[in-house]
């Protein structure tokens, strides 16, 4: 193997051209790739911190979920009470409302008996001084029949 100028004309290009790539393309090159890497690992950063945030996120809307289900118990239990209490209010207004109409009507119907034995009294004296008039024949006076009515009446 001969060395000859061709080799060492091609071994100094081959120098200069390592030396001016590796002043003036390899530079912004390895810049290019480091901007890159930081891109990607800010990249691949903001995909780990969202992962994160979702979790939270889901966990946190779960969350949310859960109490408004307890909440919608609570407020459908309360409106259970609720319907329960108005129902027995009702009752209870209804049975009282009942027992008053009873007791008005009691009170009535005593009035009404007081009223009827009143009238039946009078017309039971009436019917015995009708009765005592025929068996005596003649007719009293009426202060006489009056007095008489009044002790009968009281008699009874």
């Amino acid at each position: 193997m001969e060395i000859n100028a061709t080799l060492i004309g091609q071994l100094i290009t081959f120098a200069i051209l390592v030396w001016f790539i590796m002043k003036y393309v390899w530079p912004p090159i390895t810049k290019a790739m480091q901007e890159r890497e930081k891109v990607i690992a800010a990249g691949l950063e903001a995909a780990e911190r969202a992962k994160h945030e979702l979790d939270a996120a889901q966990h946190k809307a779960l969350s949310i979920i859960h109490d408004a289900k307890r909440d919608a118990t609570h407020v459908i239990e309360s409106a259970h009470k609720r319907s329960a209490q108005i129902l027995e209010d009702a009752k209870e207004t209804a049975r009282e409302e009942g027992e008053r109409i009873i007791a008005l009507a009691k009170d009535e119907i005593g009035r009404e008996v007081i009223q009827a034995k009143t009238v039946l009294r009078k017309q039971l004296s009436e019917l015995a001084v009708q009765g005592a008039e025929k068996i005596i024949k003649h007719n009293l006076d009426a202060s006489l029949q009056k007095t008489l009515l009044d002790e009968f009446v009281a008699e009874l």
